[in-house]
């Protein structure tokens, strides 16, 4: 959960015991800024003095280096829920992703927008029908016909 306008450096370390791969990262709702990458494991203490703070690329994904790192930053701006993820779909199934939420801001303009009004609901349009709760082996509630 992120405040409005908060300022955000996300790391990503991509190193392992294995061969290791490279990582293709996207945040929704953002472009962010790459400020730094190296290879081997991320030192907070040393790395930071190298990244780039005067013109860093500004990227919708990233691929972080195999057995490597990469740090990005981005301004929490934009209010939503917004996914961030790698994009190999083996990694997705092993939790290669997360969630921001991003809260609203105190100016109009800084507020998530409603939904639009033709925007369909779950359970009622008729491609989504209504979920019926409760236990499958019985007959209740499901009509004349049933046994």
């Amino acid at each position: 959960m992120l405040e409005y306008n908060t300022a955000v450096e996300v790391m990503f370390q991509g190193t392992n015991f294995g061969g290791g791969v490279e990582h293709p990262m996207h945040l929704h709702g953002y472009n962010f800024y790459v400020v730094g990458s190296g290879l081997g494991n991320y030192n907070r203490f040393r790395d930071p003095a190298t990244y780039n703070l005067v013109d860093p690329p500004l990227m919708e994904n990233i691929a972080v280096a195999k057995n490597g790192w990469t740090a990005i930053r981005f301004k929490a701006n934009n209010p939503g829920v917004w996914y961030m993820h790698c994009h190999f779909e083996r990694h997705l199934s092993w939790g290669m992703a997360m969630v921001f939420i991003v809260k609203d801001g105190e100016l109009p303009g800084e507020k998530m927008l409603p939904p639009p009004p033709d925007m369909p609901r779950c359970g009622g349009e008729a491609s989504s029908p209504p979920l019926v709760l409760g236990d499958p082996h019985t007959t209740a509630g499901k009509g004349e016909d049933a046994e």
